[in-house]
């Protein structure tokens, strides 16, 4: 004898029932690594040491912002001395900028980050052979191009964008 199915029902559940369930799962599945809070004692000596200057803070920084220091400590920590002198270098160029500056480098990294893995690693590609070239043909480059008119940059710029789909990192106005 065959039994036939009933349709699928949908059950009506109270909404109060609902939010508790999903409170109830998140409770049996605890706090992420990320959310987590590290107490200053918690950090490894040399960790400690890096991140000295918040000491006094620590405590009271947000749980996703210690993480982020802590990794950005272990970053740092597996730099060798010239990565380090090359961040520490460009720490100083960032903190001289203008606050303008500061939101164009910005927006520039956005745009960047906007674009398809291709379009990044081509512009990452060209910026690695720019910078191998000797620092008198880069300054000659640089020079050329702003020696130009401002009309005939964004025209130079624009069919540079139109045969590669990509931005350069210059401003064609300054």
């Amino acid at each position: 004898m065959l039994t036939t199915r009933q349709p699928f029902r949908r059950i009506n559940v109270p909404t109060w029932l609902q939010r508790a369930a999903v409170v109830l799962a998140l409770l049996w599945l605890g706090p992420t690594q990320a959310d987590d809070a590290v107490p200053w004692s918690g950090l490894a000596p040399e960790q400690q040491r890096l991140l000295a200057p918040l000491r006094e803070r620590w405590d009271s920084l947000p749980a996703q912002r210690q993480q982020r220091l802590i990794t950005g400590a272990e970053r740092w920590q597996r730099m060798t001395p010239d990565e380090q002198a090359t961040a520490r270098e460009r720490l100083r160029r960032y903190r001289e900028m203008s606050p303008e500056q500061r939101e164009r480098l910005q927006q520039r990294r956005r745009q960047f980050e906007a674009l398809p893995p291709d379009q990044q690693a081509r512009l990452r590609e060209r910026w690695q052979r720019f910078r191998a070239l000797p620092p008198e043909q880069r300054q000659e480059l640089r020079r050329r191009f702003q020696a130009l008119p401002p009309e005939e940059r964004r025209e130079r710029l624009q069919r540079w964008r139109d045969r590669s789909g990509e931005r350069p990192g210059r401003n064609p106005d300054r």
